[in-house]
């Protein structure tokens, strides 16, 4: 679930938490996780975080101290070695995120920890509880993703437009928007918003919506794009301020753009968008226009992924795969009215239940009895 704006929400909140903290000792892995043990371990050392995309890069660098005399002691070995800098990029997988708690209050599934120089200790924890998140020790943005569609635009939308000519744009448009080679950041959710902003039905080929837009942008165009410099003192403020760039124009915005500014719009809610560990989704839901949203239609892709839209599915519909739509229970509230919620509802919620199920018409029509 958690997608670009997730993860540079989560590299915002650990700079913001560890901002001026000291780190010490190793970096600890929790005993179940089959993720690499992080060999480093520093009597004083910072975390800054940056991200790019679906991912999130930890950069520790150890600090000078009388104590250290500017040493770090690095791996199991015991050998001292000259300070170096590491970085961790980390990948979320379904159900990442971070906390920063005493050591008394360590989440059940943090399983990477950060230790702090101080009394009581705090700690960093890399929360994941289904396991699919990752880690690479002395890693590097992974080369087969593409540049961020967030914080890297330009970049972003030469390298869709330039290599149009690959098969993979022979797939649905859908199904493209989450190859991370040409869209990095996009996910579930973030497909659907966008294709449903521009009436686009998911399974048409991608090439056929893309290939009539220009490559190059003009010089006029280029002062007006929303550039988010990748930088940690850049604020949900300073975002909210950049993204409002183009809400004055009457040109419909692209696909391409709006792969760019709708992750932005979810940065803009700031902690009241999609949480993992937060129980009230109110406001992200408030936000959200088709995604698990009454009245919209669900399919399963080729790759056995949910995609939600409005209308006609596409030409290129997978021809066994069965429409669902949502239907709003009785017992329900309007989240976007503000009323308040009978019951608690957890994350579980965010997957709807159907009471309208039909196979898609083109595989019912010829039918032999």
């Amino acid at each position: 679930m958690p997608e670009g704006p997730e993860l540079h929400l989560a590299s915002l909140f650990v700079n913001r938490m560890c901002g001026g903290v000291v780190f010490t000792g190793p970096v600890q892995k929790s005993e179940v996780s089959k993720n690499p043990e992080v060999s480093f371990s520093c009597p004083a050392y910072t975390i800054i975080a940056t991200s790019r995309g679906k991912e999130v890069r930890l950069t520790l660098t150890p600090q000078k101290s009388d104590s250290a005399q500017g040493r770090c002691r690095r791996g199991k070995t015991g050998q001292v070695n000259q300070v170096q800098t590491m970085d961790i990029v980390l990948r979320f997988g379904m159900s990442g995120f971070f906390r920063f708690t005493t050591e008394a209050e360590l989440p059940k599934h943090s399983h990477l920890r950060f230790y702090t120089n101080e009394k009581p200790c705090r700690v960093l924890s890399f929360v994941d509880t289904r396991r699919f998140g990752s880690w690479q020790p002395n890693g590097t943005w992974q080369l087969n993703r593409g540049p961020c569609i967030m914080f890297e635009y330009l970049s972003y939308r030469e390298n869709v437009l330039s290599h149009l000519s690959d098969r993979a744009f022979d797939r649905p448009i859908c199904e493209v928007l989450l190859n991370q080679k040409y869209f990095n950041g996009i996910g579930n959710y973030l497909r659907a918003e966008i294709l449903f902003r521009l009436n686009i039905p998911p399974f048409v080929k991608a090439r056929t919506v893309l290939e009539g837009l220009q490559t190059h942008l003009s010089d006029e165009d280029r002062k007006s794009v929303v550039k988010v410099e990748v930088k940690e003192e850049v604020t949900n403020r300073e975002i909210s301020d950049r993204a409002a760039v183009k809400e004055d124009e009457s040109e419909t915005p692209d696909l391409l753009r709006l792969c760019h500014t709708v992750p932005l719009e979810v940065i803009k809610l700031g902690g009241k968008g999609y949480d993992p560990e937060n129980m009230d989704y109110t406001d992200f839901k408030s936000w959200l226009q088709c995604y698990c949203v009454e009245g919209m239609k669900s399919v399963r892709d080729h790759n056995g992924r949910t995609m939600w839209f409005k209308g006609d599915p596409g030409p290129m519909a997978p021809k066994d795969a069965k429409t669902k739509m949502i239907v709003k229970k009785e017992d329900d509230h309007d989240y976007k009215g503000g009323k308040k919620v009978k019951k608690a509802r957890s994350e579980s919620t965010m997957k709807p239940k159907y009471i309208k199920e039909t196979e898609v018409p083109q595989r019912r029509a010829g039918r032999r009895k």
